[in-house]
């Protein structure tokens, strides 16, 4: 849950009334977001087959009224842009949420190795449903329930005759849960964050003020966002026929690879532990906790077998606060595993990608049109979301890595109920608002002064 850091000081560029409130509200019907959700979550997308889910929503843009186009390095990967507003001089304001959602690979022949039968039995992986006045199926949680909220809130701001100043952006992106190009595992159909957010700001027609992942954050909000790197540990040894092989009294002597495993897990484990310690970080923004975690070993070829193998390799996810650099980190495993005595062994990051933050005082006219919206949709000032929310990656990254104020919020991630879905289209309505301005009457706020000493925005005199 959020921890109550109050965001004193953030002022929303454009007034937003309990009026306006009360008139977006009315236009957002409950039944519909549901409807809305459950037809798009119930709709097989995991990453590298988005394209139906992408043609939904595609479709249901051009429906309402939203200009749809669609941008992609491929045709069956395809981001989906549409805009509202864009009527005068107030800010742009970019949505996002990612089409793909977690699951397995599908592939028995993969999943066999990582996956135990009842877990892949497991419905929620591609179904979702309502039931006990909560929705259930992991697409609502991540990520198209938040996607399905702004899809609405867009829609309720143009049933309410609430045309904009500055452009809403509304855009689903393939490819942000992964996965990651790695070994034989190449080309397009395995990458993720390079054809999504990414792709879609570069090539995508778009030129945000502001972006907001739309993702479940229990109605906290985070501008900090960690990266990862996952590294490749190779042990070397030789490859022995085994009538000749004669066993050393330790397996650490061993010349089979596999056999110095234990030590080296025993290695990384400390390492992580070390590493988590070190790595805290916290901003106005948010507190980030980067973590470690083996995710693979791969060693010999199974139905070769005779000699055992000369190679084993392990693969190591390793988290990455918004100061963190992938060198730093190459430098404090390869000292590790030299002191552990694993004789000849490399590291090699396979997969790099840096954590980013916004700069506090530009992000702080967002903030503040979150805050606002939320005070008037659920009756509290906004919080910095859970620590878990800014200790991974989420694709207001690509934004603030291309300095762009972007934050991540959303519901309430772990079943969400119709009311938490329409709640949340409601704060993002009022938050591209009180961002973008109404084209008929654009009056900005004055702002405040800034406030100091407690300012988490960092502004001094």
């Amino acid at each position: 849950m959020a921890d109550g850091f109050p965001f004193a000081g953030a002022t929303a560029p454009y007034t937003v009334t309990e009026a306006d409130r009360a008139a977006i509200a009315a236009a957002i019907s409950e039944p519909e977001i549901v409807e809305l959700a459950l037809t798009l979550g119930n709709i097989p997308s995991p990453a590298g087959h988005e394209k139906a889910a992408g043609d939904f929503v595609y479709d249901w843009m051009a429906k309402e009224g939203f200009s749809p186009r669609k941008v992609g390095a491929t045709p069956e990967r395809n981001n989906i842009i549409g805009t509202w507003g864009g009527k005068g001089e107030g800010k742009n304001l970019l949505f996002t949420a990612h089409l793909d959602t977690e699951a397995p690979t599908w592939n028995p022949d993969l999943d066999a190795f990582k996956y135990r039968p009842e877990t892949l039995e497991n419905p929620e992986w591609e179904k979702c449903w309502l039931e006990d006045g909560k929705l259930y199926g992991y697409p609502i949680a991540n990520d198209r329930g938040p996607m399905s909220c702004f899809l609405i809130a867009a829609k309720a701001l143009k049933t309410a005759g609430y045309d904009l100043s500055g452009k809403m952006y509304l855009t689903a992106c393939p490819g942000e849960i992964g996965p990651e190009p790695i070994e034989e595992h190449r080309g397009i159909a395995y990458m993720g964050k390079d054809i999504g957010a990414h792709y879609l700001f570069h090539h995508g027609g778009v030129a945000p003020d502001y972006a907001i992942a739309a993702e479940g954050c229990d109605f906290g909000l985070t501008w900090v966002g960690c990266g990862y790197a996952v590294f490749r540990i190779r042990l070397w040894g030789e490859g022995v026929f085994t009538p000749l092989l004669t066993h050393p009294e330790k397996a650490s002597d061993h010349p089979n690879p596999i056999y110095r495993l234990g030590k080296l897990t025993d290695c990384l484990h400390a390492w992580s532990r070390e590493f988590e310690a070190a790595s805290l970080y916290e901003s106005p923004g948010g507190i980030a906790q980067p973590k470690s975690q083996i995710a693979s070993v791969r060693g010999g070829i199974p139905y070769a077998f005779g000699a055992g193998t000369e190679l084993v390799s392990l693969y190591l996810e390793v988290g990455l606060n918004p100061k963190q650099r992938i060198a730093d980190l190459q430098h404090s495993l390869e000292k590790a595993v030299r002191a552990a005595g694993l004789g000849e062994v490399d590291v090699e990051p396979v997969v790099v990608r840096h954590g980013f933050e916004a700069d506090g005082a530009e992000v702080s006219p967002l903030v503040g049109a979150v805050d606002i919206a939320t005070q008037l949709t659920l009756g509290h000032p906004v919080e910095r979301a859970a620590p878990v929310y800014s200790s991974m990656w989420r694709d207001h990254n690509v934004f603030n890595m291309h300095r762009i104020p972007a934050i991540t919020t959303g519901f309430r991630r772990w079943r969400p109920t119709p009311k938490d879905l329409t709640d949340s289209a409601l704060v993002y309505a009022l938050t591209a608002l009180a961002v973008c301005g109404r084209a008929e009457s654009v009056e900005t706020v004055e702002h405040r002064a800034p406030v100091y000493g407690d300012n988490p925005f960092g502004t001094e005199p």
